[in-house]
């Protein structure tokens, strides 16, 4: 991949994907009533419906959409469908927030390189979904938090940001991940605002942001 550099210009719009909870999707609304922060958050989207994330959402006077796996034909389909509703908020950056599906092909044609996700890990160690227990198993020392951009695999896009969190002897996965959830909203929040404030640049797998 040669160099690329997005073009936003403040203030950025955000799309933001949720699934659950919604506690970073609460984390970018509160840094998003700073004017300076330099970003704004226009939709919310969901894979299923009656999530907090999406009554968040409405509470802060969003709109939302909802696109369930189980009402299209395959993963392709759900996907373009995805695609065609995050379009239509004409997003500058799309963030998942504890969006728990795989984007496809659809997706990541239209928003490549604009996508981002975090992981409750360190990448490359301990990709998908169950980072927390696998860095527990495997009797790790250190753990953490990734930002990072979305391509084609699990959790394999580049890179932008890291957090570590120390494993404490008597952590249960529960409690690290409380504990490590707790960095990545400060992670997500710190990185948005930056590459919305001053733009970014994607040289192969390095994310330059200034």
């Amino acid at each position: 991949m040669g160099a690329s550099s997005p073009s936003i210009s403040p203030p950025a719009r955000l799309v933001v994907l949720v699934s659950g909870s919604g506690t970073n999707l609460q984390a970018l609304l509160d840094a998003t009533a700073d004017p300076e922060y330099g970003a704004v958050v226009v939709a919310v989207g969901a894979d299923r419906d009656g999530t907090v994330g999406l009554d968040r959402a409405a509470k802060a006077g969003l709109p939302t959409f909802v696109r369930r796996v189980g009402d299209f034909a395959d993963r392709a389909d759900w996907d373009l469908a995805l695609a065609e509703a995050i379009s239509e908020h004409r997003p500058d950056l799309v963030v998942c927030a504890g969006f728990m599906k795989i984007l496809g092909t659809g997706t990541l044609a239209r928003f490549g390189g604009r996508l981002i996700n975090t992981h409750p890990a360190l990448l490359p160690s301990f990709p998908g979904a169950h980072g927390v227990r696998d860095a527990l198993a495997y009797g790790a020392k250190v753990t953490g938090c990734t930002v990072h951009l979305v391509d084609h695999g699990v959790d394999t896009g580049p890179i932008i940001a890291q957090r570590a969190v120390e494993i404490h002897q008597d952590d249960t996965e529960e409690t690290l991940h409380e504990r490590i959830k707790t960095v990545e909203r400060t992670a997500l929040v710190e990185v948005v605002g930056r590459m919305a404030r001053e733009g970014y640049r994607i040289e192969g797998r390095k994310v330059l942001v200034p």
